[in-house]
């Protein structure tokens, strides 16, 4: 898969509130996400328990869907949300947290970025590394396979240019789609009443850390195939979670605290060295090494 990632990002930056014809690509279907997130990853069962594993749990976050009455669903805080034999099904994917970006040669602005992206060099902290997720590793080809829309020809068609390189689907093996999904990469959340306020926090965006880590703790305690939870599991995942304070999850809180409005001008904002770097960040090669072919 041929693609010219160099001063892009676009599938890692949320840029809606910098483009005139704003994607709402994630809100069509028979479920609308809960959170305003764009372009989120979803992970599997492994990558999360892995994520968990090396301290990174912070930087997990969980996804609902809100659905309309004849889809499967059960209602939490007043919002019927999508479901699985009566229990919520959700994703678990990364925190973004605004960061001051400038994708596509404009000029650097505060928009929700992914938590392992250097706002700098619009490269991936971890990419390469045995964490990298294969939904990221995959893209644009799981799109191409399944002839939707990709991020490079959304990119090309707001700002020109030339992302997308070629339209061989490389790289889609491991698509997960159907029933083999369940428990791999679609979870069952084990008891609605414990998302009293949840959904209600989801739709503002004010998760608080015990939510995230609930969900990631349900997810990692998951079987493939199964809508089964190991308790032991989960709540040794949930424990690891609450536990976690990793450099990504530091910055998150930071980047937070620095941002301005949303899409606003980013105006001396501090560096993702100061940020990320300086609190335990893979530093990232920049573009003069990388091979064009």
């Amino acid at each position: 898969m041929k693609v010219n990632c160099e001063g892009c990002a676009g599938c890692c930056i949320d840029w809606r509130p910098i483009a005139e014809r704003p994607s709402e690509h994630e809100r069509r279907g028979p479920g609308e996400p809960i959170d305003d997130a764009y372009n989120f990853v979803a992970l599997t069962r492994d990558e999360i328990a892995r994520f968990v594993e090396r301290g990174l749990g912070d930087v997990l976050t969980p996804r609902l869907w809100r659905v309309e009455e004849g889809t499967p669903g059960v209602v939490v805080d007043g919002v019927r949300v999508a479901a699985l034999a009566g229990r919520p099904a959700f994703f678990v994917g990364f925190r973004k947290p605004p960061k001051p970006v400038g994708p596509f040669d404009t000029a650097r602005r505060w928009l929700p970025t992914c938590a392992f992206l250097d706002p700098e060099t619009l490269q991936c902290r971890i990419h390469g590394d045995d964490t990298y997720p294969e939904e990221c590793a995959s893209y644009p080809g799981q799109n191409l396979a399944l002839d939707v829309e990709t991020e490079c020809e959304r990119v090309e068609a707001e700002y020109g240019g030339q992302r997308l390189l070629d339209d061989a689907p490389e790289g889609h093996d491991g698509l997960l789609l159907g029933p083999q999904a369940v428990g791999a990469k679609v979870f069952a959340y084990p008891d609605t009443d414990d998302l009293d306020g949840v959904v209600d926090r989801m739709r503002r965006g004010e998760l608080a850390d015990t939510d995230r880590a609930a969900f990631v703790g349900a997810a990692a305690g998951s079987s493939p195939g199964s809508l089964s939870v190991d308790e032991e599991r989960a709540a040794a995942a949930t424990a690891d979670v609450l536990d976690a304070d990793s450099w990504a999850g530091r910055a998150v809180r930071v980047w937070a605290e620095a941002a301005g409005e949303l899409g606003s001008s980013a105006r001396d904002p501090p560096s993702g060295d100061a940020v990320e770097v300086s609190r335990g960040a893979p530093e990232t090669p920049g573009w003069d090494d990388i091979e064009r072919e």
